[in-house]
Formats: C-alpha cells, sequence, structure tokens
C-alpha cells in the first residue's frame, strides 16, 4: 500500500464569491492562482509556489438549497474510493457525493462521520502522486476534527483510514485533545467540540509566517479573527477565523 494512503492530499473550498475567495487567500496566505476551465464552470486552484495545493470552485446549487455554508473539505487519498464510501457507511457514515470519476485526475467522494463532520475520499489517476510536505510555507500543516464525542470519532477514522494515535494533552476543563498519525506521522488533533460550536465540522490550518503580521492580513481583507493568537504546544501560535463569504479557515505560524 503506498505510503501517501490515509493521508490528506487535497483541499477544497467551495464560495459564494469565487473572485473575492482567490483575493483574500493570496493577500493572507500568499497562495498564487491558477483557473482550469471545465464544461459549465471554473475550476480554480491556489498554489503555493509553483505546487497545487488546493481547489475553488462555486458553492454548488444544490448544496445552496441544502442550506450548506461556504466551507473547506480536505481530500483522503485511499486505495480504492467506492470500497472506502461502502465502508465509511458500514460504520455508521453517510455517503454524500457518491464515488464519480474526474476525467484525467482521479475518482473522489464526499463522505460524512457518524457525527455528520464531512470528508472527502480521493484516489488520483497518477499512482507516483504523494502527501504534500505539510510543514512547507502554504501548505497545510494540521487537520483538526471537533466532534461530539472524540472517541468514537477516532475509532470510525481509524477503522477507516488505519490512523493511530499518539500523544494525548490533557486541556484542563476543555477535555482530552487527541494527536492522531497517519503512517506513523502525527497529521491533526481531534477534541470534543464546545457546546457553543453549533456542529461538528474538520479546520484546516494553513502555514504562514509571523502570526500576528497574518492577523492584520486576515482583517485589512475583509476577514474576522474567531479565536486567537494562541500559543500551542511546541511552540507555534494559531488563530481560527471565517473569511468574507463564511467559510472557516485556521492559520499556524511562529509569534514574530
Amino acid at each position: 500500500m503506498p505510503d501517501h494512503q490515509g493521508r490528506f492530499v487535497w483541499y477544497e473550498l467551495m464560495s459564494t464569491d469565487t473572485d473575492a475567495a482567490k483575493a483574500f487567500y493570496t493577500k493572507v496566505v500568499g497562495w498564487g492562482t491558477q483557473d482550469m476551465p471545465m464544461p459549465g464552470m471554473t475550476y480554480s486552484m491556489f498554489t503555493a509556489g509553483e505546487a497545487p495545493i488546493g481547489g475553488l470552485m462555486a458553492l454548488p446549487d444544490e448544496a445552496k438549497k441544502m442550506g450548506a455554508p461556504p466551507h473547506w473539505i480536505g481530500y483522503v487519498a485511499v486505495a480504492d474510493v467506492d470500497a472506502s464510501a461502502a465502508r465509511a457507511k458500514s460504520l455508521g457514515g453517510a455517503v454524500h457525493v457518491p464515488p464519480t470519476d474526474i476525467p484525467e485526475v482521479g475518482r473522489f467522494a464526499v463522505i460524512a462521520d457518524p457525527q455528520s463532520a464531512s470528508i472527502a475520499l480521493f484516489k488520483g489517476s497518477d499512482p507516483g502522486q504523494g502527501p504534500p510536505d505539510q510543514m512547507a510555507a502554504g501548505r497545510v500543516g494540521w487537520h483538526e476534527l471537533a466532534a461530539v464525542d472524540w472517541t468514537k470519532a477516532f475509532d470510525f477514522y481509524s477503522a477507516l483510514f488505519g490512523w493511530q494515535k499518539a500523544d494525548a494533552i490533557d486541556m484542563g476543563p476543555m477535555g482530552t485533545y487527541q494527536l492522531y498519525a497517519s503512517g506513523g506521522e502525527v497529521i491533526g488533533g481531534m477534541f470534543n467540540k464546545p457546546p457553543e460550536m453549533p456542529v461538528p465540522a474538520w479546520s484546516y490550518y494553513f502555514n504562514v509566517g509571523p502570526i500576528n503580521a497574518a492577523v492584520q492580513r486576515v482583517k485589512a481583507a475583509g476577514g474576522k479573527v474567531l479565536n486567537g493568537p494562541m500559543e500551542v504546544p511546541g511552540g507555534a501560535w494559531i488563530i481560527q477565523g471565517a473569511d468574507p463569504q463564511g467559510a472557516m479557515f485556521a492559520l499556524v505560524g511562529k509569534k514574530e
């Protein structure tokens, strides 16, 4: 099994204003953009240097009708999208978008875990593609799940992707923050969401430089800082925010 299976390999933003989203993230994170015209739509890629790291598309009308807000979704590499989607359903999850081919790119599906947090499955057409370097500037450095019950959520993802428990951090009254790994490499954490958070959700942390300067860029570009800056174990600093269209995102960097 290639060692990138079980790793996040792509990220996608569905927005109600793709031009505004491009302007925001290029200013805040420093990404470039590249349009990829497709039948009936334009799909844009965010790039870190020359490397594509994620995509941008208009929030589909069907999603709007269901009340879905603008949002980011992460894609996890699997050996067989159809089998993994069926496995997710058998584990108590749901399949929102059935296994679908993207010509010359790969096959994907969108699922939800049993607590309703959405994530995507992906198998690329190019078997040589590996996971991106999550420590590099402009990449996604952390993948965090706020769950109703992180222990049950971990059991689901462990059975689906083979994730392993790493260190557990005691957050006092907020409970345990459980780190998890894929192939022995720590890639994120899980915890029980606070009561004021309406639904379970995944958050993706984009690597930036000094966090205080990034905060100023967020505000200047019309975004909101919802939490932070705050220091996390290991010495990094983070914020959680919302872009001008309301999509939640997070940043991680150094203090200065």
